[in-house]
């Protein structure tokens, strides 16, 4: 029962996701930094629990446009929580917890010169 009550508090009929709001990473990163996190977050991201084709849509999701990841998400079957999609959940319950660097840039991005 819990889960079809988590269901409902986040499906208002498919939350709209958005991007995520501006943040700062605790100091300036380059680009190739960044990429390197996002990289090995999602190569370890899954094996801490959830579903891997939940991860896989998760993940295409970051990297799309809003419209495309919206499309994704919902046919997945991801219960978005926050509409940044921070925190999410699948069909069975189990929390997905994606970090503001896989979903957008920080504002103290550098160049890699």
């Amino acid at each position: 029962m819990g889960c079809a009550g988590s269901r409902a508090k986040g499906d208002d009929s498919s939350k709209r996701i958005r991007k995520p709001k501006p943040w700062k990473h605790p100091e300036p990163i380059t680009r190739t930094q960044l990429m390197k996190l996002r990289e090995e977050f999602w190569d370890t991201a899954p094996h801490y629990g959830g579903r891997p084709e939940i991860w896989d849509a998760l993940h295409a999701a970051a990297e799309a446009d809003l419209t495309l990841a919206q499309a994704i998400v919902d046919s997945a079957g991801v219960i978005v929580q926050r509409a940044d999609l921070t925190i999410c959940y699948d069909e069975r319950g189990a929390k997905y917890e994606l970090p503001k660097y896989v979903l957008s840039e920080p504002t103290n991005l550098i160049d890699d010169n």
